[in-house]
């Protein structure tokens, strides 16, 4: 006989510990055996298994303090072998193993340039970098294709050398010069992060050509380590602030994300640079004093990790208790994400997540889309008509929707009926408006095949400035659907179909802004809760029972431009993390957990480039009845 569970309910996991929500975050840090030296501000090269310790500082009465030791770890121990030629401390290094390994810069009693190879059992001078430098200049990548950047001479550089085996090569320098930051990749695919600016959270990658800035770290500091061969892999590991810290960290390659802590905090540690984010090793630094320790990071389980999945019940049989794996949309943040090829402001913009955007230009006859993966901007293609004003955006960056606007700055009798599909690579010309439209929602309101154009202003036969019109697609067409319970413009939507979609704020008579939303059902609208604060020209992303609301124009409250960002939990609004800069006339939309703000109009007026990014990590929650 069937089991009645089996069919109409689901079976709760018995777990004695809570489910990690990334690889990452399976991950801890172990002692490993004792180097041979107590030494900080040395170099690092290799992984957690072929390991390599060179040169840096002693502690007194040693003498002299710098030194040219260099140390092999085997993943089992630590032996002694050739040291440097030039003793050296603040050198950065670079190499897989510690058979093949890079030794770089440094001081000794001035900045030097050298450069040394190690080919497993002594160090032959090599080719020198341009310019001398130390105060942890950062390294990465291998003994014949590394990169360097950074450092101090006395001041800090933003220099950027580049090895191909035989000779340094100077390319473009970092946004903000810096040094005692850390690294990690190889020549067309590096990152670095941290510094003695601040100390710095700000971090840096590099696609073989350039430096784009992306998002901090979550605890700026400075002397602080860093292991990975490429980005994705990256760990910021300890460093200082205050004082020595014992944080790590991991990018994903949008983000960073907090993991456990080091055993002994401390600042100059040196890493296996080649090292991965599941099976790290740093060793050596200064804590209370100068160290011999090595630690270990391993994340488990490797290949068979399952990403735990939202909204995952679970019984914690140790702790007694049940408890759900979730996104809490209050515990979200924006953060910097890459610019938009040109400066952008009421045009058209879908948003399906933090890493998927398709907006396009508004720039006259030019009608150009752009798409985001999350770094960065790549063309779309171009649609068949140019349109200005915001165009109605439904889908994703492969399969998107754009209807409406204007075929000329917005004047009602320019409205346009207007719709194209968008594959992936190409746009299509389809089924037009019943009637013509522009200013409507920003956000995603559907898909490509099923969505809601409600509101905006309307051209001819019947101009109107604050429409109640509704519209419904289907895939096909567009049909005449129940209208507004208030008419308005400006406004913001969202939804995920043509039966289930929200329109949030906007622009009421005469020209004010409202907190008023509405749900569509498919047949009606309902109004529900209000904003806690009244605007138009606003973003709004994610579903009719999770979404958020973003941005906009306050008028006639002062100041006009709001970086206001509010959360729907299907019943109220509740203030959530501000975007870092308040704009109006915003693109972009995705989901309550992961989210995209592109363009619009910042105080004082001037027209922007800037994309942010909001993301919400995983959290485990206790289930409580009331």
């Amino acid at each position: 006989m069937a089991n009645y569970k089996d069919i109409k309910g689901f079976h709760v996991q018995s777990l004695s510990t809570d489910p990690a929500a990334t690889q990452m975050a399976t991950g801890s840090w172990a002692t490993g055996p004792t180097m041979v030296n107590s030494y900080a501000q040395r170099a690092g090269a290799g992984t957690q298994t072929s390991a390599l310790s060179a040169g840096g500082q002693a502690a007194p009465p040693v003498s002299p303090r710098t030194r040219a030791e260099t140390e092999k770890y085997d993943g089992s121990s630590w032996t002694e072998s050739g040291d440097l030629n030039t003793a050296r401390r603040y050198v950065a290094g670079a190499g897989a193993t510690s058979g093949a390994a890079l030794a770089i810069g440094g001081y000794t009693t001035t900045y030097v340039a050298n450069s040394e190879s190690f080919d497993g059992s002594s160090w032959t001078n090599s080719t020198a970098l341009n310019t001398a430098r130390a105060t942890y200049a950062q390294a990465a990548g291998t003994q014949t294709a590394a990169i360097q950047m950074g450092g101090n001479n006395p001041s800090n550089i933003d220099l950027t050398e580049i090895w191909n085996g035989s000779s340094w090569t100077e390319v473009n320098e970092l946004n903000t010069s810096r040094s005692q930051g850390a690294a990690a990749g190889i020549t067309t695919d590096a990152i670095m992060f941290g510094g003695a600016t601040a100390p710095e959270a700000q971090t840096e990658t590099w696609n073989g050509t350039s430096w784009t800035e992306v998002s901090e770290l979550n605890t700026g500091r400075q002397d602080l380590g860093g292991s990975g061969s490429s980005t994705p892999n990256a760990l910021a590991i300890a460093g200082y602030t205050t004082g020595n810290v014992a944080n790590t960290e991991s990018w994903n390659g949008t983000s960073w994300s907090e993991l456990a802590d080091l055993g002994t905090a401390r600042r100059e540690p040196c890493p296996g640079v080649y090292s991965t984010n599941t099976a790290s090793i740093t060793f050596a630094g200064f804590s209370t004093a100068y160290a011999n320790i090595t630690e270990e990071w391993t994340a488990t389980p490797l290949a068979n990790f399952t990403k735990t999945n939202l909204g995952q019940v679970y019984f914690n049989s140790t702790s007694n208790a049940f408890k759900v794996t979730a996104q809490p949309v209050p515990g979200g943040a924006w953060a910097s994400g890459g610019d938009y090829p040109s400066t952008v402001v009421e045009s058209g913009g879908i948003g399906s997540s933090s890493s998927d955007g398709l907006v396009v230009n508004n720039a006259s006859g030019a009608p150009n889309a752009f798409k985001y993966d999350g770094t960065s901007w790549t063309s779309a293609g171009s649609m068949t008509t140019w349109r200005y004003a915001r165009m109605l955006g439904a889908g994703s960056s492969t399969a998107g929707l754009m209807a409406g606007g204007s075929t000329s700055p917005p004047a009602l009798p320019n409205a346009s009926v207007l719709t194209e599909i968008y594959n992936g690579s190409s746009w299509t010309e389809v089924n037009e408006l019943n009637t013509a439209t522009i200013t409507n929602s920003a956000g995603r309101c559907g898909t490509s095949t099923s969505a809601i154009r409600a509101g905006g202003k309307y051209g001819t036969p019947a101009p109107q400035d604050f429409g109640d019109l509704n519209e419904s697609w289907d895939g096909t067409s567009w049909s005449e659907e129940a209208e507004l319970n208030t008419g308005r413009r400006s406004q913001g939507g969202t939804g995920t179909s043509n039966t289930n979609s929200f329109i949030v704020g906007g622009a009421v008579p005469p020209n004010n802004s409202t907190a008023l939303c509405e749900k569509w059902d498919g047949t009606s609208w309902t109004e529900t809760g209000d904003t806690n604060t009244a605007r138009y020209q606003n973003c709004t992303s994610g579903s009719t029972s999770l979404a958020l609301n973003y941005g906009g124009n306050l008028y006639p409250s002062p100041p006009p431009y709001s970086a206001l960002t509010e959360a729907f939990n299907g019943t109220s609004w509740a203030e959530v993390a501000d975007l870092a800069t308040g704009r109006q006339y915003i693109q972009g939309g995705g989901s309550a957990s992961s989210a995209i703000a592109v363009g619009g109009y910042g105080p004082p007026g001037a027209v922007t480039a800037a994309t942010e990014e909001w993301t919400v990590p995983e959290a485990n929650s206790t289930i409580t009845v009331s």
